[in-house]
């Protein structure tokens, strides 16, 4: 008996499937929710009166800063640090904004860990100190690697072992020159096809793909296989597609290969500083937001356009990882809280000279209560945010179950 091969969605039926997926995603947990809902962190700031929380000197920020956007990294050279890793929203604009989307990602964390109240205060003093930390006189952009918590030791290790086929194991379920479709990766028309094969002709891109593993920059590039990627939360919807290519097959047994991910740069919804000055087009704006606040990264990206929309490219690499949390230990949860607002205070740092950041470590010093030592507006924000999201998280899982039984 012939079994049929399932079908696979139309271009009109991908939103309502992946707006399905992304509602699944965001229902798993408080913490998801929060990953997922950027929004409403935007809805909330918004809403804050003049003066509510400082304003920080205008510096390219993440937008978007929570725990997940936060991993190893690695440069054209191998080299691997931790770093901002999704870069969608950034723009020119306040960084206390990223420390609060930071400490709302942690507080739900822990909160998910059923970690007492008292250590989501302790979490935000260790975050404040880590962040101001990198504003010291003799900053130098690099992290103390003797004060990585456990989960980012743990990802660090794994990003040094990796290698081309436990990415290709990973990412595409398969080792060959294909990409296997099913759940994560759908078809593409024949449209979509010839578009990315004549964005990848380009020099410009070329250029990209033969930049890393000291690849002849002579080198022929030929697309393999390409498909539509469904991945991540917010990006769901959006144009989104792994790229598998072969980088000079004059000889098989030396054929190299790499995946890009390429993906469509909107509007941001991060609120930006009134004056700022930034790329109109979305897809440049994300990588010169890249360029200055995650540099490994940044270096591998471009800007480019795809069937008229405004796109960014990246080659993936074995040691791009997301740092996952889904435990935590009271010791932990603050280790974790004081290094990554580090590496966020890194990344807002290096953007400034000695004198500004001394002037802003000052004004972060103000507003400190008597019986907690983070800041007032960064303890109330959390609080806040904390109560709205999980009250809106609630409302969302009763619909989502009325709406798919």
């Amino acid at each position: 008996m012939k079994v049929k091969s399932r079908p696979f969605p139309s271009l009109a039926e991908r939103q309502k499937i992946l707006t399905y997926k992304r509602n699944l995603k965001m229902a798993r947990s408080a913490h998801a929710y929060v990953r997922g809902n950027t929004i409403k962190f935007y809805e909330w700031l918004d809403s804050l009166k003049i003066g509510a929380v400082p304003e920080g000197p205008p510096v390219w920020i993440c937008g978007d800063c929570h725990v997940g956007n936060l991993g190893p990294v690695a440069d054209a050279k191998g080299r691997v640090e931790i770093e901002i890793r999704d870069l969608d929203q950034t723009v020119i604009g306040n960084p206390v904004h990223d420390l609060i989307r930071l400490g709302l990602s942690l507080a739900s964390a822990a909160r998910g860990s059923d970690l007492p109240g008292v250590t989501t205060a302790k979490m935000l003093e260790q975050m404040i100190d880590g962040y101001e930390q990198a504003f010291e006189e003799d900053f130098q952009g690099e992290e103390k690697t003797d004060a990585r918590p456990k989960s980012v030791r743990f990802v660090m290790q794994r990003a040094a072992r990796r290698s081309w086929r436990q990415l290709a194991k990973e990412r595409i379920e398969n080792i060959k020159p294909h990409i296997p479709l099913g759940k994560r990766f759908w078809p593409i028309t024949e449209n979509e096809r010839n578009a990315i094969d004549s964005l990848i002709q380009n020099e410009a891109m070329r250029r990209l793909v033969t930049l890393l593993r000291s690849r002849d920059d002579n080198a022929r590039v030929d697309l393999l296989d390409a498909a539509y990627w469904v991945k991540g939360c917010s990006s769901l919807g959006l144009l989104r597609y792994a790229v598998l290519l072969g980088i000079d097959q004059d000889s098989p047994k030396s054929m190299d290969f790499c995946l890009m991910d390429i993906k469509e740069g909107v509007v941001a919804a991060a609120p930006h500083s009134p004056n700022a000055t930034m790329p109109q087009i979305n897809g440049e704006r994300v990588v010169e937001g890249a360029r200055h606040l995650s540099p490994f990264l940044g270096q591998r990206m471009r800007a480019e356009c795809l069937l008229k929309k405004s796109i960014f490219v990246r080659e993936l690499l074995p040691q791009d990882l997301k740092i996952e949390i889904d435990q935590l230990s009271r010791e932990e949860a603050m280790r974790t809280a004081r290094f990554l607002a580090g590496v966020v205070g890194r990344a807002h740092a290096r953007q400034m000279d000695v004198a500004t950041r001394a002037a802003w470590k000052a004004d972060l010093s103000k507003n400190r209560s008597k019986t907690l030592d983070a800041p007032s507006w960064l303890w109330r924000g959390t609080v806040d945010l904390l109560v709205s999201h999980e009250g809106t998280y609630l409302e969302h899982c009763r619909k989502y179950a009325l709406d798919n039984p």
